[in-house]
């Protein structure tokens, strides 16, 4: 039993220094110039069609139901024209940023891990290399570095798209007259509020980019392991992100406020 134990133990510690130098060859790559800037593009493309949907959706849901409790909250208070301050706040601090990251993670995320997953499985990869090709920079930079460059516009798109839904349900509900919601978010926002959330989503696009990547890439096991892999992507991609928020606010609170 304490052998297996330790066994398992090294093998997730070599599993980490195997990833973290992964991700030293790719920052290595991309500050060296070694991007292909067409394969970006094509990236970023086909990860923005894979997330934009959803993510418009989950963020005027999150919108409406954050305007609709926090309504019957502040009723309660005879305080309900600071609802358009309690939406704005919630979302662009903490909400629009876990959320989104989450939903690429899993959408995105999991399309990057089948995909070189498959390239693996059936040896593309090697062949890559046979023909002088670098793999990572050739099938993992543009991958990484489309993530990196989209996620933060999907949260803007659904910091956007979540005022639009508190909006909805102030006018409808409250009977607030929509120049003074938007004065309201206007006069709530600040630029501390507004960069103490933005600045948390590169960091989880490169975790999400890395963890994906490199489940992806290291995939084994044929096509049961391409599914495999791509829920521990997932997974992985979740509770890193979840876990690195509450440092990451820690952090951010504790300069900034």
């Amino acid at each position: 039993m304490i052998l297996r134990l330790l066994k398992n133990f090294l093998g997730h510690l070599h599993s980490l220094g195997e990833a973290i130098f992964f991700l030293g060859d790719i920052l290595s790559l991309i500050f060296r110039g070694r991007v292909r800037w067409n394969d970006v593009l094509n990236q970023m493309y086909e990860q923005g069609v894979q997330s934009i949907a959803i993510v418009m959706l989950t963020s005027i849901a999150t919108g409406t139901v954050l305007g609709l409790q926090g309504l019957i909250v502040l009723q309660r208070f005879g305080a309900k024209e600071v609802v358009a301050r309690l939406v704005a706040l919630s979302l662009l601090r903490e909400l629009s940023q876990v959320l989104t990251s989450l939903i690429f993670s899993g959408k995105a995320g999991a399309g990057m891990t089948a995909e070189l997953g498959t390239m693996n499985t059936q040896e593309q990869i090697q062949a890559t290399r046979v023909m002088g090709v670098n793999p990572i920079e050739y099938l993992v930079v543009p991958r990484f570095l489309a993530c990196f460059l989209v996620l933060p516009v999907l949260v803007i798109i659904s910091e956007i798209l979540g005022i639009a839904g508190g909006y909805m349900i102030a006018v409808s509900q409250a009977h607030l007259p929509g120049a003074f919601y938007i004065h309201q978010t206007l006069e709530a926002v600040g630029y501390v509020d507004f960069f103490s959330g933005y600045i948390k989503v590169f960091f989880f696009a490169i975790i999400i980019g890395w963890i994906c990547c490199y489940q992806g890439f290291y995939t084994q096991g044929g096509a049961m392991g391409v599914g495999r892999f791509t829920t521990k992507a997932v997974a992985y991609s979740y509770i890193a992100v979840v876990l690195s928020d509450a440092v990451l606010t820690k952090i951010i609170l504790t300069f900034w406020g």
